[in-house]
């Protein structure tokens, strides 16, 4: 049998999750040197409270050889064949550890069909792309299909998302503490990409909040295929009231042919803190594969 399946930087909503009955492996973040894992044994809603009390300790760390052996070799001794799409490898090394624990499940499964793709995406932009290939795959797309579409929706999806405070991005280094200081005093907000190799990348800064969501939603019209045409991706942590008024200004702009909405989850939310918001989109018409769509 042919499965898709992926890790829990999808940030898929656990509604679609069960509908489709996809196996996430969960990413393991660590709070006060206890180990839990992503949307198993700790929700969202619980680890932004522990997140929001800065004498915690939470870190996290990517999903090892070990945990991708455990995960695969179910799968192997079915004699099932595997789409892995993972977490981006310009963030994480989730890809090259899946392939070392692709490696040792070979040599006592030689015959295991296992295809490793990254896919360069993070949170719902991870998740919109695992959606559309569970759709393709539902509608009975081969195997080599799929694995063309999965390059041709990495090559044509966007991420831009903006976070409410700078602490995490400091802590994490992927901003020096003087910089991020100095922005945080003038109440400077990124405004960040994925890039194409599936980097985080600085867009622009802006002044404000409110000023940075309203930059989402431009960046959305300057960018995006045809808005009536396809799935739009939401995802906010835990901040409802950022993300309605990125949908209410969304609204003012266009009516997408779909929404989905996530909640960003621990194993990108401990970067980045409560107030993150993302949109994710293409900016290419989905044609090419409609006879699975």
């Amino acid at each position: 049998m042919l499965r898709i399946i992926t890790d829990s930087a999808s940030d898929l909503p656990k509604r679609y999750v069960e509908e489709h009955k996809l196996h996430v492996i969960p990413t393991p973040v660590v709070i006060d040197e206890v180990d839990y894992l992503d949307g198993k044994t700790i929700q969202t809603a619980e680890f932004y409270n522990i997140l929001d009390d800065t004498k915690r300790d939470v870190r996290t760390y990517h999903i090892n050889p070990a945990m991708f052996e455990e995960a695969f070799l179910p799968y192997a001794k079915a004699g099932d064949s595997i789409i892995y799409l993972c977490f981006s490898t310009g963030i994480a090394g989730t890809f090259n550890a899946a392939n070392i624990a692709k490696t040792s499940v070979l040599e006592k499964y030689p015959d295991f069909d296992l295809t490793i793709i990254d896919s360069k995406c993070a949170s719902i932009g991870f998740g919109l792309l695992v959606s559309k290939l569970i759709t393709m795959l539902e509608n009975n797309a081969p195997k080599e299909i799929l694995i063309e579409a999965a390059d041709y929706f990495i090559s044509h999806i966007h991420h831009v998302f903006t976070v409410h405070t700078l602490a995490y991005l400091i802590k994490g280094g992927r901003l020096s503490k003087f910089k991020g200081t100095i922005a945080e005093t003038l109440d400077m907000k990124p405004i960040l990409i994925v890039d194409k190799t599936g980097s985080l990348q600085v867009l622009k800064t802006v002044r404000g909040h409110k000023k940075s969501l309203r930059t989402l939603v431009e960046y959305v019209k300057d960018n995006a295929y045809d808005l009536s045409t396809q799935t739009i991706a939401f995802c906010h942590g835990e901040d409802e009231e950022a993300l309605s008024f990125v949908l209410g200004l969304f609204e003012e702009l266009s009516q997408p042919m779909d929404k989905l909405i996530s909640i960003v989850g621990c194993a990108i939310g401990a970067h980045t803190g409560r107030g993150i918001v993302g949109i994710c989109f293409f900016d290419a018409s989905d044609d090419k594969y409609k006879d699975y769509l």
